[in-house]
């Protein structure tokens, strides 16, 4: 151990070039805390405790005889519909010679297509509409009025442009997703503070900058939230996009079973459009805080 003479002639100093032993952290920070373990058991029981009350009241519904099964079959029965539109029973390759997963993945398909062109269109009207004023004045007014009308009163009309295939679904599913996704954007990009705007302009920025490097961004929290709207808006509609030739596709199935008072079949297809709209939502959700992590935070 080398040893450094102190000033002055004092004392000698050991010099050791091995690292100190490090304190123990505190008790607080080196134990885990036992409230996260169970808040998350908590998170994962509400639901799943809620979900067993539900199927006993439906149960409990479903043998009281208040109503007869044709109206509200019993969860038994609904499983086995599941199972049968599943699954090859009897000859018959799930319901009208398609899986159920094969009806719900053709209408994911048709609202991929049709949500995606109206949430790109909503952007970029959201875009145009929060920078350019005139161009807010002339669109919001026919876009608020797109925005309150239900997609079954302009169906009809779409079947009688576009026909019977896949386009007026594909319209109609645009048009649904649109209006919220213009609204969220240019409300977002109106509320950006002119003091980062002004700033970016103060240092040299030309105007495509300050919309891509500061309005953008800014907006971006809303807009995603706009987003997950216009999913659930496009969601909402399938039943009435599918309502002409939706055959195969999950809201057409509904429809089909409704026509011959198969409720069973009609609970699951509603309940699988719930399941992945729950799905879709949480993956949204998961997009929405990889891409904007800095939302709700100070």
């Amino acid at each position: 151990m080398p040893l450094l003479r102190g000033p002055h002639g004092g004392r000698p100093v050991s010099l050791s070039l091995r690292p100190e032993k490090a304190d123990p952290l505190p008790a607080a920070v080196a134990a885990p805390r036992p409230g996260r373990s169970s808040s998350a058991l908590q998170r994962a029981a509400l639901p799943l405790g809620s979900l067993v009350l539900f199927l006993l009241l439906w149960q409990l519904l479903a043998v009281s005889g208040t109503w007869s099964e044709t109206l509200v079959p019993p969860p038994a029965k609904v499983w086995r519909a599941f199972v049968d539109v599943s699954t090859t029973h009897d000859g018959v390759r799930g319901y009208n010679g398609t899986y159920l997963i094969e009806h719900l993945g053709i209408s994911l398909r048709r609202i991929a297509f049709g949500a995606g062109i109206g949430i790109a269109a909503g952007v970029v009207f959201g875009l145009l509409m929060g920078t350019v004023g005139w161009v807010r004045s002339l669109f919001e007014p026919w876009i608020t009025f797109l925005r309150t009308l239900p997609p079954l009163a302009y169906f009809s009309l779409l079947i009688i442009w576009l026909g019977i295939n896949e386009e007026p679904k594909i319209t109609l599913l645009a048009v649904a997703a649109f209006p919220p996704v213009a609204v969220s954007t240019t409300t977002a990009v109106a509320a950006v503070p002119k003091a980062l705007t002004e700033a970016a302009r103060a240092l040299g920025a030309s105007r495509w900058d300050v919309v891509r490097d500061v309005v953008i961004p800014s907006a971006l929290p809303e807009t995603l939230t706009g987003v997950r709207l216009a999913v659930g808006v496009a969601y909402s509609s399938l039943v009435a996009a599918e309502l002409v030739n939706g055959l195969p596709g999950i809201g057409g199935m509904v429809k089909d079973a409704a026509n011959y008072n198969n409720t069973p079949v009609v609970l699951v297809g509603i309940i699988a459009i719930g399941i992945s709209g729950l799905i879709i939502d949480g993956l949204l959700l998961r997009l929405e805080r990889a891409v904007v992590p800095w939302r709700g935070r100070t």
